[in-house]
Formats: structure tokens, C-alpha cells, sequence
């Protein structure tokens, strides 16, 4: 191996220039490769994607779902609509693909980490033919879990609302 593979190996990926101004101080990067229009990049408190106007951060507990197929990674993004009782209700964004020719890594960090967040998940179909899912995921760089309630589309969110905020309730030890 020669010293600088070494040192790399050692020291961890390069981080990206589109993406070193934007990271926390104390955000590690794990792996980055090049993608199109600027980097992917696996952090311990997200997924870094290309945009727009530049990078920007997925928290791991937002990603509902990572998928790659050849050379392309497809995210599926939450964003919280509301607070439900010490619960979150959720919404899916549009899905993002971004093409990334040479992975490496990446796709097994990924859903390592979108995997490793979840603590316990839990499906519930109602009556009027919607369901939800329930899952209690860890927050990057937080103590504890939270409780994410994401409705199906078209699905009664009162209904959710309302059994997102039992669920919490006997989570924390309520009655």
C-alpha cells in the first residue's frame, strides 16, 4: 500500500470543497463520492446531497427511504407537518435521484445508516382503507428516540393524529 492510501485510509475521506463550509463543526465525514452536479456525502448526522443553490443536509431520521439502483441513488425525504403529543406526523417529499458513477461505499453507509436510526417500526391499516406507519428512530446528536407517524396519502390524519398521540403517551409512561 503506498503511504498516501495509507494516510486516507487513515486520516478518512476528502472533504468535498462544496460541502466543507456547510458541515457542523463536529460532523465527521464517513464517505463522499462524486456525483452529478457535486457530492454525496455520508456524515454521522446525515446524508449530504447536491442542490440547487449547494449541498444540503437529510438528517438520517428524515430519510424514509435510500435506494440504489446502477449507478443512481434515489432519496425519499420527511419533512414534519406537526407535533401530535409528543409525536411528529411526517410527509414525503418528491423523490431525489441523484446519479453517482462510482458508489464505492456509499450505497451499504447509507443503509447502514438510514437502518441504524430506526429503532422499532410499526404498520397500521384503518378502516377507511389508508394506514400509516409508526417508527421510533433516533435523532443524530440527540439522547432518545422520536416518534414519527407518517400517513398513508389520502389517509384520515385526525385518525393518525389522534393514535400518534396515544402511542406517545404510553411511551413516555402515561396511562
Amino acid at each position: 500500500m503506498t503511504l498516501s492510501r495509507w494516510w486516507r485510509r487513515i486520516s478518512g475521506p476528502a472533504v468535498p470543497d462544496d460541502v466543507r463550509g456547510a458541515l457542523d463543526p463536529d460532523e465527521d465525514v464517513v464517505a463522499a463520492a462524486e456525483a452529478d452536479h457535486g457530492h454525496v456525502v455520508v456524515t454521522r448526522l446525515g446524508l449530504w446531497l447536491p442542490g440547487e443553490t449547494g449541498p444540503r443536509r437529510v438528517d438520517w431520521h428524515l430519510v424514509s427511504k435510500a435506494a440504489w439502483d446502477a449507478d443512481t441513488l434515489t432519496v425519499v425525504e420527511a419533512v414534519e407537518t406537526e407535533e401530535a403529543g409528543g409525536a411528529v406526523l411526517l410527509r414525503d417529499l418528491p423523490p431525489v435521484r441523484v446519479a453517482v458513477p462510482r458508489a464505492g461505499r456509499l450505497p451499504e453507509l447509507v443503509r447502514r445508516r438510514v437502518e441504524g436510526s430506526i429503532r422499532a417500526r410499526h404498520r397500521t391499516d384503518l378502516a377507511d382503507g389508508g394506514g400509516a406507519w409508526f417508527v421510533l428512530r433516533k435523532v443524530p446528536g440527540a439522547d432518545g428516540v422520536m416518534l414519527q407517524a407518517r400517513p398513508d396519502p389520502g389517509t384520515d390524519v385526525e385518525a393518525v393524529r389522534a393514535m400518534a398521540r396515544e402511542a406517545a403517551e404510553q411511551l413516555s409512561g402515561g396511562s
